[in-house]
């Protein structure tokens, strides 16, 4: 597998980085996880956007999935060979909803559906593509979901936002790569069932026997070098803070 980090600001985006969204490569398919603010552009440096396959989106909060309004428009609109067929989409239950909402003007209420084909995410495991998935409940405000991803003997486990989360130890366990967001600062902000700080990923990829760690989701106001600190503070394996282009094999 091939993980390129498109977006990987919490929040909103930083001068640096589109919020969430990471491209997943493997036997020619292309399943993105996320489409936060500002992600739909930077895409674009790594994938054609009618060479995506499918579409996994943790939990519906906009830094995650906004940018699907700007895709749509082009899946709907293609000037070059006309309208896309759907493609799959994976989200919590309620999303095509939501972003008819927030494009606030559809064609028709069913314009989303006819270049997305929406499957709605429950705790299961089942197939992507050349992927194998499964996928867990975190704990986040709004209904919210981490993936783990397996192919060819290797897995990647991506958390999406939550606090800390035995479901998300269990998705990370023996992960040759753990994508893990680090939201917060350890022993400033302290609100259950929100965000993970460094040290709180640091301590899930410990216990799950992680391979390695990339710390992602880090806000603009949090300074990702502490964020790294406390990780490596209790982690020992290899850790990385997530940048916008970086490519890992795994």
């Amino acid at each position: 597998m091939k993980l390129t980090v498109v977006g990987c600001s919490g929040s909103f985006p930083s001068a640096d980085s589109a919020c969430s969204s990471y491209l997943v490569e493997a036997d020619g398919f292309h399943l993105l996880l996320d489409m936060g603010n500002g992600a739909l552009g930077e895409l674009q440096r790594h994938c054609s956007l009618y060479d995506l396959d499918a579409i996994f989106l943790s939990h519906l909060h906009a830094d995650h999935c906004i940018d699907m309004c700007g895709y749509f428009v082009a899946r709907y609109y293609r000037h070059d060979g006309g309208r896309c067929a759907p493609m799959p989409v994976y989200g919590p239950e309620g999303t095509e909803q939501r972003l008819t909402t927030a494009y606030a003007d559809t064609p028709s209420p069913s314009s989303m559906s006819e270049v997305f084909d929406f499957h709605t995410l429950k705790p299961a495991a089942f197939e992507i593509g050349p992927f194998t998935v499964r996928t867990e409940r975190v704990r986040h405000p709004v209904e919210a979901y981490a993936i783990r991803i397996e192919h060819g003997g290797s897995t990647l486990t991506y958390s999406g936002d939550t606090g800390v989360s035995p479901e998300l130890d269990e998705l990370a366990d023996g992960a040759d790569l753990f994508l893990c967001e680090a939201s917060f600062t350890y022993g400033k902000e302290d609100i259950p069932d929100l965000h993970l700080n460094g040290r709180e990923a640091g301590i899930s990829a410990r216990d799950a026997g992680a391979a390695r760690l990339v710390l992602t989701h880090i806000p603009p106001w949090t300074d990702p070098g502490t964020s790294l600190a406390d990780a490596r503070s209790v982690y020992p394996g290899p850790i990385d803070v997530a940048r916008p282009g970086a490519v890992y094999e795994i």
